[in-house]
């Protein structure tokens, strides 16, 4: 049952240091807020995740891992692929913002591992444009699939008859276009 526990503890925890560090950043993030969020102490905090900078990593990591597991690239549909990278930002807005947190604070915390897109860009090479490249096409769609999250509010107030379902097809059809 203690195993059980702290397993349930550690979670919580990185679940509230999500939702923090997304709010907040690395450097407005504040450890209490997490402890009290995730019905735990400092204490507790320190001893599973070291100090604040691990436990950013360790929050940075988890959602850059569940977006990989949740939806991995799919050479063979790439525009499909937007269409679901779109839909899991619409989903998950904690994770682009934790990751631009991350680009900003703690760039050298904010990648995965070189070797899991040296794979993606792999498996995306034979159905990149000559002219763009699999690294550029694999650039653009992440851009595609998170225009929506990071545009001006304002710009997105210009067009009162958009709606989720219709920026996700403006989304597939762009790298569609792009790919033709």
């Amino acid at each position: 049952m203690g195993q059980r526990d702290a397993s349930a503890t550690r979670a919580r925890i990185l679940s509230a240091a999500v939702a923090e560090f997304a709010a907040h950043g690395y450097s407005g993030g504040r450890v209490e807020r997490i402890a009290k969020e995730a019905e735990s102490n400092v204490r507790m905090i320190y001893a599973y995740f070291g100090n604040k900078s691990g436990l950013f990593d360790a929050a940075l990591s988890d959602v850059i891992v569940r977006m990989a597991q949740e939806v991995p690239p799919q050479p063979s549909d790439l525009p499909g692929w937007v269409g679901d990278l779109f839909d899991f930002h619409q989903r998950h807005p904690e994770v682009l913002r934790i990751c631009l947190w991350a680009q900003l604070e703690r760039p050298d915390a904010a990648s995965e591992p070189l070797e899991t897109y040296l794979a993606k860009v792999e498996s995306v090479q034979p159905h990149a444009p000559t002219a763009i490249g699999a690294v550029n096409l694999l650039v653009i769609i992440y851009a595609v699939a998170q225009a929506w999250q990071l545009a001006p509010i304002g710009l997105l107030a210009a067009d009162a008859h958009a709606d989720t379902d219709t920026r996700r097809a403006a989304a597939v059809e762009a790298v569609t276009r792009i790919l033709a």
